[in-house]
């Protein structure tokens, strides 16, 4: 049986995200962000290129998976939430309604839970969701979550990474 967890990188190091994977036993990791690329050279090391190479390093596989990201309309929407709610992006820590069933309508309805796991493999064990929120209940891996817990009854754990330094 699977496990699932989630991890996000906002208000982390590189160490403390590796070392949460590590302990988490993670061998199967899924990048769900639409731009794999985020702002900010204290996160550099989850850009793409960097994040792919340093996850090979230390055995974990890698897969992009697109198709349960939020596109730009999705995420424009919950920016103008954030907005009207006077909070700023890194420091939100629950999603908007809007955003949550504009998640559910274009990236859940088809999404097949079952196709999901498979096309993972029969190594995954550990599959880690990630995206950049620290709180899972910010960020979209958390509805995937849930969808893969409801769908299949796997375990979820939210990893938060602390800080190595």
């Amino acid at each position: 049986m699977v496990k699932v967890v989630t991890i996000g990188v906002y208000e982390t190091d590189e160490a403390g995200f590796f070392d949460a994977l590590r302990e988490a036993g993670v061998d199967t990791f899924c990048d769900i962000r639409w731009r794999r690329a985020v702002r900010g050279s204290e996160y550099a090391f989850v850009n793409s290129k960097r994040l792919q190479k340093r996850l090979a390093a230390v055995g974990i596989r890698y897969f992009h998976v697109r198709a349960v990201a939020p596109g730009p309309q999705l995420r424009k929407a919950q920016d103008d939430i954030d907005k009207a709610e006077g909070v700023a992006r890194r420091q939100r820590t629950q999603l908007g309604k809007a955003f949550i069933e504009g998640y559910r309508r274009n990236c859940l309805a088809g999404f097949n839970s079952r196709n999901f796991i498979k096309q993972l493999g029969p190594r995954a064990r550990v599959v880690a969701l990630f995206c950049v929120e620290r709180e899972p209940a910010a960020c979209h891996r958390s509805l995937l979550a849930d969808r893969l817990k409801k769908d299949l009854d796997v375990r979820i754990d939210h990893i938060i990474p602390r800080c190595a330094s």
